[in-house]
């Protein structure tokens, strides 16, 4: 068992990246930020949203 533990204490920190990651993405949808222009609809001429 003792052979495992860096392979779980890594796997939870890369859960945990993807975790963040994710949830950003979800609060930046949610703002109306847009990945393809920034949430700065001036630049892209509107069609972001």
């Amino acid at each position: 068992m003792v052979i495992f533990m860096g392979t779980w204490i890594v796997g939870a920190i890369v859960l945990g990246i993807v975790y963040l990651v994710i949830r950003s993405m979800i609060r930046d949808k949610k703002n109306g930020k847009s990945l393809q222009c920034g949430g700065d609809c001036s630049h892209c001429g509107g069609h972001c949203r």
